[in-house]
Order: structure tokens, then sequence, then C-alpha cells
């Protein structure tokens, strides 16, 4: 799975204005609901909150990966979003998050949402990619990032 399959460009937030998790949260929909699949902001937001009491998806050095299933889609829906000053997301370590990239999948999709979460999770440990991902400057340049990683896998290299 390429993460460009579920990402489209105008679902991209390069500078997210919230501090707050649940603000987040409500910005990333917000882009989602952007997408041809109408989907119901309110109750997205709920799904993602009941994940978030389970646990923060905060999982470490700037990242965050919100998901959950939701019976509404049909198809994975994603959006990015980034905090160039970064907030506190009850990080894994602590630290502030910086990218948050938001996964919601139909309800019965175990398989494809490990995979897409799998994939998430192997271009983000990437040091390297974080840092494109932080050095660019609009939703086409951070598309791009994402693109190359799909392709040339971690880093970019």
């Amino acid at each position: 799975m390429k993460i460009t399959d579920i990402l489209a460009r105008d679902r991209i937030v390069p500078q997210l204005s919230s501090q707050t998790k649940e603000g987040v949260l409500r910005e990333l929909v917000h882009a989602l609901a952007k997408g041809s699949q109408p989907i119901n902001e309110s109750r997205m937001i709920e799904i993602l909150l009941e994940r978030e009491s389970l646990g923060s998806t905060g999982i470490g050095e700037g990242v965050a990966i919100p998901h959950g299933k939701s019976k509404e889609v049909r198809e994975i829906l994603a959006t990015f979003g980034r905090s160039l000053a970064g907030m506190d997301f009850q990080s894994l370590d602590g630290k502030p998050t910086h990218l948050f990239f938001l996964l919601i999948a139909p309800e019965n999709s175990a398989g494809t949402h490990l995979k897409a979460l799998a994939q998430v999770s192997r271009l983000m440990k990437d040091p390297t990619f974080r840092k494109r991902l932080m050095d660019a400057r609009t939703p086409e340049e951070i598309y791009d990032v994402f693109s190359g990683g799909d392709e040339k896998g971690p880093g970019g290299s």
C-alpha cells in the first residue's frame, strides 16, 4: 500500500492552529471531510477520542498517528497535519508532537487498516523523512515527501 493511495493533497494541513488534542483531531477531521466520501465529523471525532482514551496515539519522536474504524467509510481515509511549534498530545516520550497522520478505516478492514498503520509508522520512524516533512513549505511539497517515501522507502533514499 502506498501512502499516496490514501492521502490526497487537499487533505494536508501544513500548519495546524490548535493546541489541544481534541482541537487537532477536529482540524484533521475537517480536512478529511473535504474528500469525496461524506463523513459525519462529530462521529469521527468521537471515534478518535474513544481510541485516544485507550492510550495516546502519540508514538514519540514528534509523531502521532490517530486512527479509528467507522461503519460510515467504505475505504481507508487519511489526512496529515503539521504543527511547527509542536503541542502536547500526551506522547509516549513526553515530548511535543509536530506530525499528525490520521487514519479512518472501514469497520471490517483489520488487515488493510494494520497495513496502513505499519506503512505510516515505518515512514515516520525515519528521522530524515520527518525532517523533510518539517522542512516542506506547502501541501504540495508535503505530498511530494510522502510520494518519495512511497517510491524509495525510508528517508526517500
